[in-house]
This record gives C-alpha cells, structure tokens and sequence, in this order.
C-alpha cells in the first residue's frame, strides 16, 4: 500500500449552467498542490442515473446489483477510491437529487471511505445540504469529515475560476489534511479486515 489514495471528487450538479464543474477544477487543482492523493474529478452529467431503482437493495445484492450500463464507470470510480470530496450545491435547503440517485445506486463503495465536502450557494453556502449529506453517508458506513468548505454567494465571490477569498486555499489544505489521514487510516483498515456492516 505505498501507493497513494484515490480521491474521487464528485460534481454533484447537472443543472444547466451549473457552477459544479468550477469549483471541482479548483478542488482538483489544491489536491494536485497538496500531493496526497491520486486525483480524478467524476462529474455526474456524464453518467446514467435514473431514479427508478431496483426491488433489491444493492447492500445484499453486492456485484449482481442490475445496474444500467450506462453507470459501470461511474461505480468502478466510486469502487475505486479510498476517498471522496463531494462538490455540492444546495437546492431548497437540500442536495441535487443527481447526487442522491448516485448514492442510492451503490452502497459498499461508500462504505468505511472518507467523504469531505465542499458547497456553494447563497448566503448559506451551501451548509444545508452538507448537513442532508452527513445524515445520508453516515447511514452508508462512510466517514464524513468535519473540515469542509462552503461558498457563500459564489457569484460574487468567484472570478475567472478561482475564489476571491486569500484564506480559501488554507482552508483547503486543512480539509485535504484531514481527509488524507482518515482515507490512509481507512484504506488500511479494509485491508486488514473486512468491516462488518
């Protein structure tokens, strides 16, 4: 295990103009800086995520899970990384409902990995639908981390790509910190034995 973690950094949005695809080069680009991890940016619009689900849960069903072909990319991602910061914006005080397909369409590529997140939105931030996430997640067996980032009114606080606030690039390097140590920590624990969910 002398290879690094992979981080998969999750575009939660496929609204039309969407912001998402901003902030996760940016969220690439302080996980490159910081050196930690093997990177890869998923963005949800590229991928099939229907809302209908299957009878079976995919908790039981495990590989035989029948998802759309359309999705094996994404959950050979999700399966293969030891941890993820999901870029999320907040839609009515909640999480885009591509995000929630995402998740309820797997179960163990969460499970026993560490999740950070990174919001935008109005004056909130985004903070509501973080909030929704840590329930969610947490009920997955996955470990959410308490250092994230959220961007008030993003569409002043942003220019050509890059946050205005000097402080924004600190504040990442604390949550990449954290998330470094829990997915290393995790990604051993797998390892050694399997969790028992």
């Amino acid at each position: 295990m002398d290879n690094k973690p992979k981080l998969v950094i999750i575009v939660g949005s496929v609204r039309e103009g969407r912001f998402g695809p901003a902030v996760a080069s940016w969220v690439a680009e302080q996980a490159d800086t910081h050196g930690a991890f093997d990177v890869t940016v998923v963005d949800l619009a590229d991928y099939d995520l229907p809302l209908a689900l299957p009878a079976a849960s995919p908790k039981y069903a495990g590989d035989d899970y029948p998802r759309p072909a359309g999705m094996a990319e994404l959950t050979a991602a999700l399966d293969g990384a030891d941890a993820f910061v999901v870029v999320t914006p907040e839609y009515n005080h909640s999480y885009p409902a591509s995000l929630k397909a995402a998740i309820d369409w797997h179960f163990t590529q969460w499970t026993a990995k560490a999740v950070a997140f990174v919001s935008y939105g109005g004056a909130a931030g985004g903070r509501h639908a973080v909030l929704h996430l840590e329930n969610v997640l947490t009920e997955l067996h996955a470990v959410t981390i308490r250092e994230g980032l959220a961007f008030p009114n993003y569409f002043t606080t942003w220019q050509d790509g890059l946050p205005l606030a000097p402080e924004a690039a600190g504040y990442a390097k604390t949550l990449l910190d954290q998330l470094a140590w829990w997915a290393t920590a995790l990604r051993s624990a797998r390892h050694a034995a399997p969790f028992p969910a």
